[in-house]
């Protein structure tokens, strides 16, 4: 496991009621190189998961939803019949923050497991 994940995964969300800046272009790539499988497209980050049926899906959705309460910070998800696409944004900057990339560490963490 890449050392670097586990790092961001052991961070806590701040709170973010906007007024912080959106993260730079070289800010972005490196956290990008932090997380395996996610991809930036119009300022949001965004993963497929896949399952083997709809009830480990579901499981899924439901751990994301606890690690999304945990941290005050939410993602939009796509859920189908055995996948799941997670995309995460900060919305009160209209952009990513540090807080997208940690969600998104903790989410891959959960999935190793």
């Amino acid at each position: 496991m890449n050392t670097t994940v586990c790092d961001l995964s052991s961070k806590q969300c701040k709170p973010c009621e906007g007024g912080v800046p959106q993260l730079s272009s070289e800010e972005i790539a490196a956290f990008l190189q932090q997380i395996e499988g996610w991809h930036l497209q119009d300022n949001k980050i965004s993963k497929t998961y896949a399952f083997k049926n709809h009830y480990q899906t579901m499981a899924f959705v439901n751990a994301v939803a606890w690690i999304s309460h945990r941290e005050d910070h939410h993602p939009d998800m796509l859920v189908g019949y055995n996948q799941c696409v997670v995309t995460y944004t900060t919305h009160a900057i209209g952009g990513l923050s540090e807080n997208d990339f940690i969600c998104a560490a903790k989410i891959d963490k959960l999935f190793a497991i």
